[in-house]
């Protein structure tokens, strides 16, 4: 069959060309529209099924196509794609627009299952939940590194020290799981702690220093970002901490309780001590958070993770700095507190007081030596306080000395 156009008076079709009707060619026949007898019944009935035909035909693969593409997207979000769950990210800005017919998920059941990955984690939480337990039920502690960090002498060895010298932190590590980035980390991981876990990546090398916003280091804090979402699936609640950040107080008892997610901050809005914990304009550094396993901080992660596409080139911190007013956290309900500088302090706002500090971080600063020195100088500081009487720490006017080799950096990096 072909298809063919006559020029008519009536009958008019518009087209580029000037005025047409359609003519059809059919074994060799010629029918032309304005020759059809009125109530041609039979030519019009095998012209509009035709037009039926072509429109499924049209329609399915339409539909096809549809298909295909979205179990493509499917696959390549791991699973994390549901049908009317669309949202869009406008790049250069904070705004995020969420559908409102984005489903509900239901249970923290995790997608896929790592044996070795439930075993360390099952084994650092035996004791939690219990009545020499400081720690709730199925919560752990997390830290990442790399061989870079797990050298002896380097931030590995610091940040397991803190945890000797601290007040009421000799046992905390028992629940310490130490995530490993590549072979040589996991070895010396397993040299000198109980509970190791090795998270690989494929096709990439983190075993030397991630220097800052590389894109090794872009890779590795989106990776952890994605482990401590599948922690989460597994029904676990969560500290998570940088091993460049010293512990010498339980932070259990400053935690809310009534939060699901709680980060740290480089920067905290208002008065010390008495400043806002839902203040969003708070600066968080997410290199110390507590998070509790539930439907919202499943979806908040899954959110947080995906949006790190609409803004390449920023890590997982500048990232949250964009999506922390999005509607999206209202709407789940995510409870969100930052926690106070006083109590939870960093070389960008460093906790004055040592009579409240609960952990140092080595933030606003960049490269391992310097942190090496400065944290040293900082336990230094630590030690030296709980050298005194218990009765006079209280009285004292202690400080740290630190930062030092990071203060120039500390400064560029807060204003």
């Amino acid at each position: 069959m072909a298809v063919s156009t006559t020029t008519a008076p009536g009958d008019q079709l518009h087209g580029n060309n000037g005025n047409h009707v359609i003519s059809v060619v059919s074994n060799n026949n010629k029918i032309s529209q304005n020759s059809y007898p009125s109530g041609g019944g039979s030519r019009n009935f095998v012209l509009r099924r035709r037009s039926l035909e072509i429109s499924a035909a049209v329609f399915l693969g339409i539909a096809v196509c549809c298909l295909v593409l979205y179990r493509s997207l499917y696959s390549s979000a791991g699973g994390l794609l549901f049908p009317g769950y669309l949202f869009s990210i406008s790049r250069g800005s904070s705004s995020l627009q969420a559908a409102a017919n984005r489903p509900e998920i239901t249970s923290p059941v995790p997608e896929s299952s790592d044996p070795e990955l439930m075993r360390v984690l099952k084994n650092a939480t035996r004791t939690t939940g219990g009545p020499t337990s400081s720690l709730p039920s199925r919560t752990v502690i997390l830290t990442t590194l790399n061989s870079a960090w797990a050298e002896p002498g380097s931030i590995l060895d610091l940040f397991l020290e803190s945890f000797r010298a601290g007040n009421g932190t000799q046992d905390l590590v028992d629940n310490l799981v130490i995530i490993s980035l590549d072979q040589k980390a996991h070895q010396r991981c397993q040299a000198i702690h109980p509970h190791c876990y090795a998270l690989t990546t494929p096709g990439v090398n983190f075993t030397g220093e991630a220097y800052f916003m590389t894109n090794e280091y872009l890779l590795m804090m989106w990776r952890r970002i994605d482990f401590l979402a599948s922690v989460l699936r597994l029904g676990y609640d969560f500290v998570f901490t940088d091993a460049d950040i010293m512990w010498f107080r339980n932070p259990f008892p400053h935690f809310y309780k009534d939060a699901d997610f709680q980060i740290a901050c480089d920067q905290y809005t208002g008065r010390r001590g008495g400043g806002s914990s839902t203040d969003r304009r708070n600066h968080p550094n997410g290199g110390f958070t507590f998070v509790r396993s539930n439907v919202r901080t499943l979806q908040f992660y899954r959110f947080w993770y995906h949006a790190r596409q609409s803004f390449p080139g920023m890590h997982d911190q500048d990232v949250l700095n964009k999506i922390k007013f999005d509607p999206f956290l209202d709407d789940i309900g995510l409870k969100v507190r930052f926690l106070d500088t006083a109590y939870f302090g960093g070389f960008c706002e460093p906790a004055r007081n040592l009579n409240w500090a609960c952990t140092m971080h080595a933030n606003c600063c960049v490269g391992l030596g310097h942190k090496i020195h400065d944290l040293n100088v900082v336990l230094g500081d630590w030690k030296h306080y709980m050298s005194l009487p218990a009765d006079s720490r209280g009285s004292a006017s202690f400080t740290w000395r630190a930062p030092q080799r990071c203060r120039y950096v500390a400064f560029v990096l807060t204003i």
